[in-house]
């Protein structure tokens, strides 16, 4: 019997620290995955704002407000490039 106890006893803690493990790693996959399709949010409008003669740089830290926000995120760094540019 205590035996079994032992094997129930590992089983809970192995159980404990892949529940501890596994949850910060499902949101770095999605901060990840958001990242990475902000910086293809950026690429896209770079190529398609060649054309009208703006551009964002793209970087981590666009990637990752372009993924966090959206569209409306690449359209506040393209207005805040134009007016920062045009005061300049």
């Amino acid at each position: 019997m205590p035996l079994v106890m032992v094997y129930a006893f590992g089983a809970f803690i192995v159980y404990v620290l892949a529940y501890i493990l596994y949850v910060p790693l499902k949101y770095a996959m999605k901060l990840l995955t958001s990242v990475l399709l902000g910086g293809a949010l950026l690429w896209i409008t770079n190529i398609l704002g060649s054309r009208l003669g703006f551009s964002v740089a793209i970087n981590p830290v666009t990637a990752f407000i372009s993924g966090t926000l959206g569209i409306p995120g690449v359209v506040l760094m393209v207005a805040l490039k134009n007016l920062v540019l045009r005061h300049m």
